[in-house]
């Protein structure tokens, strides 16, 4: 007879590192009812033969504060517990061998200062001294991150266990789920082999069954497994037991010390997918055949590095499957499908350096309904329809598996499965010398070749579409440009309660007359900024929101739910029925008057509104807005009149000089006029009035909405950091990452950068912090401002107005 509960608060399926650390952290919150369910024993699926190594450094601050987060929990836990972790701070290096990489490592060590880390950086000798097996001829120079370290996966993970069931977690082996019931969009109960348990929540950290878990509920999980290897050696003279991590990305392998030998894997550019089809459950404590002619070339490059290698004994090769995922980050948070379904997976070989991390922020999105900070680059939200096809997701997945030590050039666009979702006008574009970019499935243009070789060449400096780049800018400043914007994500909410609802989701006034438009936030209960999008009133019990690209599924997830009960209010992704021509540009006006009966004056028709007109013989919502600072529509059209408006504004721009541009130019004119982008300048952690924003806030009225009573709470005290401006002189090159120094003293980082070729200078954005005393604009005007970049400080000017029309005249016209 079974043991199991009839129910449990909270459910979690998997027992590898993740979901004992999730457990682990749900105890430590003092959540008791809280059931652990593995198919077969605790680490039996890949955690039991991870590798073990433990980086911190991310491109994402908060995700490399998750990881650091796990080093202080591995730091502590096995004293906690009493059982061993095998965690030890040894330490990380990462080498270069040669002037690019060497760029990017300085660029690291630069990110590492902005997040706190302490990343130094070596020369080829003092690398040598601190791993003295290795010969280093080729290599240019050295990164070592004295934090970093290394752990037994298995240890770690028994450790973990043994804290939950401490806290008072139920951990339960050998039973397998077979279904899940849902109900009204909520789950109700997981159905296993030995019987039903109801439940409020569930936790899916179930690895590489994580998918087929996952579609029980309904819930789309993009992940695969890939084949890794890695050997371990005899005991080798000279490995000593704190010799740190190596990581040799030149030559595609990872190094650890593994009981006085060596563990030595990689990541090949020809990677090998597993099981295509469902993973059988008996799969536990297996491993693959190995694949030693596959492997071959690590193991030569390997030799070069560590001579020592052509004559060690090797104890044990090692092929297992791991679950890695299309974008090389893993997968946490709620599923939009469901309600109450949460997932941790998808770590990508990085599992055992996320594990604690993960498990403690899982564990509170679980307990508390919100992160405890912004998660959104793994935030499962941030996938969309192109991620049904699990052959799409294997190949773009294999893709980015082959990625995992190549060079990490800035705006590098993945090239496989392309194209999938195309525009009407994707054929004319590409005639055009369209290079494109792709974001969730989109071919978008991002920029136009002419005279160029019509491809990206990637490069840590000015890259070989800075000049064609500049051109579509001048053209969108000085005449008239078009941007095929069909990729932007569009949603109608309908029904006689719209603008209530609406009225409580957004933090501006969206309570409008029929014909205007509103930008606005959406706010969370600290009061950040969860949306940042386009409202329009078309009629008076519909909105129609515009938001971007790669949020389709996140926006439309939190709009859903945060409707209030009862409300007649209905929210319809129609994504696919519009395409959008943005024409922007002193000119535009004139663009568009002969094609169209409706009157486009300013005085008929002025910024922030909305009109249905009719151009070129095309039914068009047309909005008057801009995010490159300058007069202009966008013009959304039935997809099936997208091709014959495009060439009707193409013949009649032509008298005025209009040119097609792309989205780096979008990006260029938007860094000008101080536009904020979500994901980077704002997001979850920040609110409008550390953005700078709060004039979008309708907080001086007596109007209910989401997130008000935390962002009155934070407008009565001192911001604790304030987004400003910076420029530097035209020959830097800002991405992004670049440490702040105001009179001297690290005080941010940049949340964004790029050129104004308007302005002619280099320009950043990011957050002037001071936490203990609070930031004003007198405070940040009054400094003398560094930013380092690639380690080299450079002199910078301090703003908190656009570089260029600040007083927005132009978008007015």
């Amino acid at each position: 007879m079974s043991d199991l509960p009839a129910s449990a608060k909270i459910i979690i399926i998997g027992g590898g590192i993740v979901g004992c650390s999730t457990a682990y952290h749900l105890g430590k919150m003092g959540q008791t009812d809280v059931l652990l369910l593995e198919r077969a024993r605790l680490t039996s699926g890949s955690t039991w033969h991870a590798a073990g190594l433990v980086g911190q450094l991310r491109s994402s601050a908060n995700i490399t504060q998750l990881l650091g987060y796990s080093v202080a929990l591995y730091d502590r836990l096995e004293t906690e517990t009493g059982l061993a972790t095998g965690w030890k701070r040894n330490g990380g290096l990462r080498l270069a061998c040669n002037a690019e990489r060497w760029t990017e490592v300085k660029r690291q060590a630069t990110t590492a200062k902005s997040f706190g880390l302490d990343m130094q950086l070596l020369t080829p000798k003092e690398a040598q001294e601190l791993w003295p097996l290795m010969q280093v001829d080729d290599v240019v120079g050295a990164a070592f991150l004295p934090t970093d370290g290394q752990a037994s996966p298995s240890d770690i993970t028994m450790s973990l266990a043994k804290g939950a069931r401490m806290g008072g977690v139920t951990i339960r082996e050998g039973v397998r789920v077979v279904g899940i019931e849902t109900e009204g969009g909520a789950v109700r109960a997981v159905v296993t082999d030995q019987g039903r348990i109801a439940c409020e929540k569930l936790v899916i950290c179930a690895g590489q069954w994580a998918r087929q878990v996952g579609k029980l509920a309904g819930v789309n999980i993009p992940l695969v497994s890939m084949q890794h290897q890695y050997l371990i050696t005899e005991k080798i003279e000279g490995v000593t037991p704190g010799l740190p991590t190596l990581r040799d990305p030149d030559r595609l392998t990872y190094w650890k010390e593994e009981v006085g030998g060596l563990v030595m894997g990689g990541y090949e550019p020809n990677p090998k997918p597993w099981s295509e089809t469902p993973i059988a459950d008996s799969f536990e404590f297996q491993l693959l055949d190995n694949d030693l002619e596959h492997f071959e070339p690590l193991l030569e490059l390997a030799a070069g590095r560590v001579p020592a290698m052509q004559t060690a004994g090797i104890k044990q090769f090692m092929n297992g499957p791991e679950s890695f995922t299309p974008d090389g980050n893993f997968i946490l948070g709620e599923a939009p499908e469901v309600k109450n379904v949460f997932v941790g997976a998808g770590f990508n070989a990085f599992g055992i350096a996320s594990g604690g991390g993960a498990g403690m922020a899982l564990a509170e999105w679980v307990a508390k309904g919100e992160p405890p900070y912004d998660l959104w680059p793994v935030d499962i939200r941030r996938f969309g329809r192109n991620h049904l096809d699990v052959n799409w997701v294997r190949t773009r997945t294999m893709e980015a598996y082959a990625k995992h030590y190549t060079m990490a050039w800035p705006h590098e666009e993945h090239t496989s499965g392309r194209p999938l979702r195309r525009s009407p006008l994707y054929d004319r574009l590409t005639a055009e010398g369209a290079v494109f970019g792709e974001k969730l499935g989109w071919e978008r243009p991002n920029w136009f070749a002419d005279g160029e070789e019509a491809r990206d060449i990637y490069s840590y400096g000015r890259p070989n579409w800075f000049a064609a780049v500049g051109r579509e800018h001048e053209a969108a400043r000085e005449r008239a440009a078009v941007f095929d914007q069909t990729s932007f994500a569009k949603f109608t909410l309908k029904g006689r309660d719209a603008e209530q609802a609406l009225s409580w989701i957004a933090a501006n006034d969206v309570a409008k007359p029929v014909g205007r438009l509103v930008y606005t936030q959406m706010l969370n209960s600290r009061g950040g900024i969860e949306c940042d999008l386009t409202v329009a009133r078309v009629a008076d019990d519909e909105y129609y929101i515009v938001t971007g690209t790669g949020f389709a599924t996140h926006d439309f997830n939190w709009i859903s739910r945060s409707i209030p009960a009862g409300l007649d209010a209905r929210l319809t992704d129609v994504t696919s029925a519009y395409g959008v021509l943005a024409v922007m540009g002193p000119r535009s006006r004139d663009v568009l008057a002969p094609l169209t009966s409706a009157d486009v004056s300013n005085a008929a028709f002025p910024f922030g509104h909305a009109r249905r007109i009719t151009l070129a013989g095309a039914p068009v919502l047309a909005l008057r807005v801009t995010y490159v600072g300058e007069l202009g529509w966008e013009l959304h059209i039935p997809v099936e009149f997208m091709a014959t408006v495009y060439d009707a504004l193409m013949a009649e721009g032509a008298k005025h000089g209009i040119a097609n541009a792309g989205y780096r130019a979008i990006e260029s004119l938007r860094l000008e006029k101080g536009y904020r982008a979500w994901a980077s300048d704002i997001g979850a952690d920040h609110s409008p009035l550390v953005a700078g924003m709060g004039w979008a806030v309708k907080l001086k009225s007596n109007i209910p909405f989401q997130g008000r009573e935390a962002l009155s709470a934070q407008a009565a005290k001192p911001l604790p950091r304030l987004l400003a401006g910076f420029t530097a002189d035209p020959d830097v090159v800002l991405l992004g990452r670049e440490t702040i120094y105001r009179n001297g003293e690290r005080v941010g980082w940049l949340s964004s950068g790029g050129f104004g070729y308007t302005v002619g200078r280099a320009i950043g954005y990011g957050y002037v912090r001071r936490p203990e005393q609070g930031v004003d604009a007198d405070f940040v005007l009054s400094g003398t401002y560094e930013l380092e970049v690639a380690t080299e400080r450079v002199p910078a000017k301090v703003t908190l107005e656009a570089p260029y029309d600040p007083a927005g005249a132009r978008i007015r016209g």
